[in-house]
């Protein structure tokens, strides 16, 4: 653990193509970005010291992998349906835990993690299957 009595997150994803991103990443996120630093890059506000950002970087576009925790995995996830993204794969974890994932334009992978406390599994592997 870092010993320090403050902290701020900046989560930043490289894509190809910056204006084709944003539209992705403001449909995945529900709203257009808190804000922009300059041409090339946008930053949402996710939670209070807590940031996602996409910069135009083609070159290290497509490896970023993140995943991020929420109360309301469920919630989120029709939300995002709504806005007419589809994810790429679910997984479960015997913990309780599920993952469900996206992928961007580039192949970046923004996944939400949650509690799927009311759901038990008999199969104590961890299942992944693509949707």
């Amino acid at each position: 653990m870092l010993r320090t009595p403050k902290l701020d997150l900046f989560a930043g994803i490289p894509v190809a193509s910056y204006a084709e991103s944003r539209v992705w990443y403001e449909q995945l996120l529900g709203s257009p970005p808190s804000f922009l630093p300059h041409g090339t890059e946008a930053v949402w506000k996710l939670a209070p010291h807590r940031y996602l950002y996409i910069v135009e970087q083609p070159e290290h576009a497509g490896h970023a992998r993140l995943t991020i925790f929420v109360e309301d995995l469920e919630s989120l996830v029709a939300g995002i349906a709504e806005r007419g993204l589809r994810s790429t794969t679910r997984e479960h974890y015997p913990n309780g835990v599920e993952k469900i994932s996206y992928r961007d334009l580039d192949g970046n992978e923004v996944g939400f993690g949650g509690s799927t406390k009311h759901r038990t599994r008999r199969n104590p592997q961890r299942k992944k299957r693509r949707v």
